[in-house]
Formats: structure tokens, C-alpha cells, sequence
């Protein structure tokens, strides 16, 4: 406990120093020292991916509805050693992701190449050493290319300043190529903008600023009525509807920090580094502390036992384990993030986060069985009511989860390029809603009032049964004894009047 402990408090450093070391811009992309990586025939350095809403034609840069990709004091570098031989171009290549094909060829249907090869130029296609391209049937004037030289001792080669306006909506891609094998040495420095009409935020993130600042509504309505309801039955107050009322604190504060930090990035093109750290910490802690109350709830706490007992350390442990893996993923997808790409966590932090999931599920439906039967062999009609609700609520959401998956690994795997960029918001938009709803049904069913006290423990209720641990033979494998087994004199104690045991303790409780 004492490690789990120190781990979570030096957590917050260590995400202070990984922001240090990434680079948070996102609408503004600089390339500091970006070497050229050789594929093919060809040297690339990936310049950035959004997708751009058109502007009207028309427009210039300084109209704020204008959609712009703007080069700004993009230098090729090269060492010293290397400059004592004039080089070919250095080119700046952008494309929209329908025009892919317009891209490089192949001589007799062979392999397909970025740079012109000898074959193409003896069909006359291209020069030799020069990157193959030819005009979109579909957006006149693209794809756009052009570049800079390096003259014979010189380090540097520049690329004028140029803006490019979109007049038409897609996903465009910037590519730094080179067809010199003797520049393989050569990176790239300076800056690109990318605008949409209605700021820099990327064409994919847009819809998610409204979706947020309509989230934080509904979290500020849900909020009104649990509070409202909270402060005029305090008296009645149960500890599990003080975790349901730090939860919706959480979700608040979660979700007006994504407002922000989306308003700021569509302001600025930078992403603030600030907002986006407590937005990823506050939505991390409402996730864990949300599955945390879902668990223990699952196994009765507060309504039909007093306490976890033994269970705590691994209750514990298991939410400290989740909210740690889940931090660092959070901050890989959302701080650094520069391209408009979906999916580029790795599968090394995906999967710990996936398992933690599946683990947390697999705990809360073994625990609700147990607690069910419980309850239905004491005949707490009351209580099991309300747990069979929430039992058929958490089956609904794990059902529509699992569909959405599915969904979600079909998207993904027919959307290699991010043709369907427009429709990506709609997956991290899914999660959000989802987890509202569950929280708004725990606020429906357990919601305060001046009957709450009849859901809460109470010393009638004690009983071995619901005092054991309800641990996962995954947690704690060990075999149960029955009772019977342990002590068989016990039977033949009690009153001999021919009852069963059942109807005896049906009696005594009459």
C-alpha cells in the first residue's frame, strides 16, 4: 500500500516531465531537426494530416472564414561535410487523401515509386531523379508541389513563404521529399498553419468543442437535481451518495475543462498545456472513482454490509493500477497530439487499460450475482428491487459497449487513410454519453430522499454471508470449506419440531 501510495504521488511529476519533453502544438506544426527517413526510392518527413473544411472562394488569409496551410521559414539543413555539391530539389508535397493515387507510378505495372526511376523516363513520363506526379481529375491545381535546392557549399536551402488556400473540404497531407540519395543526411526546421474556417482547431476536433460544452450542461442539470435533492435530505445522506456526489463534481469540472482547452486551441492553433493536463487528470480520476463506486456498490457496501473488509487493499490496489495506466495513455493520445490522426496510442498502453476494464467487469457481475442470491434468500424485497435494476443497467451498458467495439475496430480498419475524418468524433463522443448514462441511472435509483435510510446497512441485516469476502478466485484462489463440513455436530442442534432450518429462521424473523 505504502508503494502504491508513493507511486501515485510522484505520478503528477513524471507527467509534468513528460509534457517537457513533447511537443504540444497541434494546428501549429513545427519541425525541429525532423530527419528524412528513406521508403522506396524516396526520403520523406511526415509534415502533418487535418482534415480542412473549404472556405469560400474568394477569401484571402485575412478573412477569419478563410482555410489556409501556411509555410513559414521551412529550412532544409545539411551538415557541412556534405555541401560541396549542388543538390535537386527539396519539395514540399500536399495532397488531399482522394488524390493518393496521384502520387508516384510504376514502369509496366511493377513496383511503385515516389521518385521517377530510368524506366519511366525512357517512357518519357518523368525526369530521372524527379518526384512523380500528375494534376486530380477532381480538385484542379492539386496536388501542390514545390521546394528548394541546395547550391554547392551552402548548409541551407530555404523555402519561401507560401499559403495555400482549401477550397475544398478533405483530409490533406504534407510530405517533405527528396529523391538524392547523397541528402540523406538533410532534416527540416521552421513551421506550418493549418486553419479551418472556424479556427485552427483540426477538422476531426471541431465537433468536439460543442459536444463538450453541451456535456458540461447536461453535468451542470444533473448536478442541479442531485444537490438540490442532496441538501434537502442531508439527514439521510448514505457514504454511497457521497461517492455518487463526488463523481458528478468530477464530471463537471471534467468536462468544462475539455470546453476550454478546445476553445483555446480553436483561438490560438497551440494547445494549452495547462487546461489539457487537468482535463486529462480530472477525467481519469472520475473514471477510476466511477468504477471504484460501481464495484463496491456490486458488492453491497453501504446497503447490505458496513464495510469491504478484507477486500479493501485489493479494491484499492486495483483502482490505484487502473487510474495510473489510464493517466498515461490519456496523456499520450491527448498531450503532444499534432497531427489529425485517430488511434495513435500505441498497443502497449492500450492493452493495460483494456485488461484493467476487463477485470473491473468481470469483478462487478461476480460480485452483483453473489449479492443478488443473497438478497433473495434473506427476502429484502426492497433492496433487491433496486439491485436487479442496476444489475439490468450495467448488462444494457456492457452490451452496448461491447457492440460499440465492434463498431469501433470496423471504423477504424475501413478508415486506413481518414477518408471519414468528418464522422471520427462520434467514437471518444460515444464513451462520454455512455458513462453519462450510467451515472444518471445510479442517480435515479439511489438519488436521496427521505426514504434512503431503508436502502442503508443496518445492524438487522448483519450476517456472516454478507461479511465475506466476495473475492475473485483470480484475486485470492482458495477453497471454501462449508460449514457443514467444519462442524457437523451443529446440525442436530435446535429444536426438534420437524421444521426445515429455512422455516426456522423464517420464524425467529416473524
Amino acid at each position: 500500500m505504502l508503494r502504491l501510495s508513493s507511486t501515485i504521488t510522484i505520478l503528477p511529476l513524471a507527467v509534468l516531465l513528460l509534457l517537457c519533453a513533447l511537443r504540444i502544438e497541434a494546428s501549429v506544426h513545427e519541425y525541429s531537426g525532423e530527419k528524412f527517413v528513406g521508403k522506396g526510392n524516396a526520403f520523406f518527413v511526415h509534415g502533418g494530416s487535418e482534415g480542412i473544411y473549404s472556405s469560400a472562394p474568394g477569401l484571402n488569409e485575412s478573412s477569419p472564414e478563410d482555410s489556409f496551410i501556411r509555410f513559414e521559414k521551412i529550412i532544409f539543413r545539411r551538415p557541412l561535410e556534405l555541401s560541396s555539391f549542388s543538390s535537386g530539389s527539396v519539395h514540399a508535397v500536399v495532397f488531399e487523401v482522394d488524390d493518393r493515387e496521384t502520387i508516384g507510378g510504376s514502369a509496366y505495372g511493377g513496383q511503385r515509386a515516389v521518385c521517377c526511376t530510368a524506366d519511366l523516363a525512357k517512357l518519357g513520363v518523368c525526369k530521372e531523379g524527379q518526384i512523380i506526379y500528375r494534376p486530380s481529375t477532381n480538385n484542379p491545381g492539386w496536388p501542390q508541389i514545390y521546394g528548394a535546392s541546395f547550391d554547392i557549399d551552402m548548409t541551407e536551402a530555404i523555402l519561401h513563404p507560401k499559403t495555400l488556400q482549401i477550397t475544398r473540404t478533405g483530409m490533406y497531407n504534407l510530405y517533405f521529399i527528396h529523391c538524392d540519395p547523397k541528402l540523406k543526411e538533410v532534416f527540416v526546421d521552421g513551421k506550418t498553419v493549418w486553419k479551418n474556417p472556424t479556427g485552427y482547431l483540426p477538422g476531426r476536433m471541431a465537433p468536439l468543442m460543442k459536444f463538450y460544452g453541451l456535456m458540461s450542461f447536461a453535468f451542470v442539470l444533473l448536478g442541479v437535481f442531485w444537490f438540490s435533492q442532496y441538501a434537502r435530505f442531508w439527514r439521510e445522506v448514505l457514504p454511497l451518495q457521497n461517492c455518487v456526489t463526488l463523481v458528478i463534481t468530477l464530471g463537471m469540472f471534467e468536462m468544462a475543462f475539455w470546453y476550454f482547452d478546445y476553445a483555446e486551441f480553436n483561438e490560438t492553433g497551440v494547445r494549452p498545456t495547462g487546461i489539457t493536463v487537468w482535463a486529462v487528470t480530472f477525467g481519469t480520476v472520475k473514471r477510476t472513482v466511477s468504477r471504484l463506486v460501481i464495484l463496491i456498490v456490486s458488492m453491497g457496501y453501504g446497503v447490505v454490509r458496513p464495510t469491504l473488509g478484507g477486500l479493501t487493499s485489493k479494491v484499492v490496489l486495483l483502482g490505484g493500477t487502473f487510474f495510473v495506466a489510464s493517466e498515461v495513455l490519456e496523456v499520450i493520445e491527448n498531450v503532444g497530439a499534432v497531427s489529425d490522426l485517430s488511434g495513435k496510442a500505441r498497443l502497449f498502453f492500450v492493452l493495460p487499460v483494456a485488461i484493467l476494464d476487463a477485470f473491473f467487469i468481470l469483478w462487478i457481475f461476480t460480485s452483483l450475482s453473489s449479492t443478488l442470491n443473497k438478497l433473495q434468500a434473506r427476502r429484502m424485497t426492497a433492496k433487491l428491487d433496486i439491485y436487479r435494476k442496476f444489475t439490468n443497467a450495467l448488462a444494457i451498458a456492457v452490451i452496448v459497449s461491447v457492440g460499440w467495439i465492434c463498431y469501433e475496430l470496423y471504423f477504424k480498419s475501413n478508415d486506413v487513410y481518414n477518408e471519414h475524418w468528418q464522422n471520427a468524433w462520434i467514437i471518444p463522443a460515444f464513451w462520454q454519453v455512455l458513462s453519462f448514462s450510467v451515472l444518471c441511472v445510479i442517480c435515479a435509483l439511489w438519488a436521496p430522499s427521505q426514504n434512503s435510510t431503508r436502502y442503508a446497512y443496518s445492524a438487522e441485516d448483519a450476517s456472516e454471508e454478507f461479511d465475506r469476502d466476495d473475492t475473485l478466485t483470480l484475486i485470492k484462489p482458495s477453497q471454501v470449506v462449508s460449514k457443514d463440513l467444519k462442524s457437523p455436530e451443529r446440525r442436530s442442534v435446535g429444536p426438534d419440531n420437524g421444521l426445515p432450518e429455512g422455516d426456522i429462521e423464517l420464524e425467529k424473523t416473524a
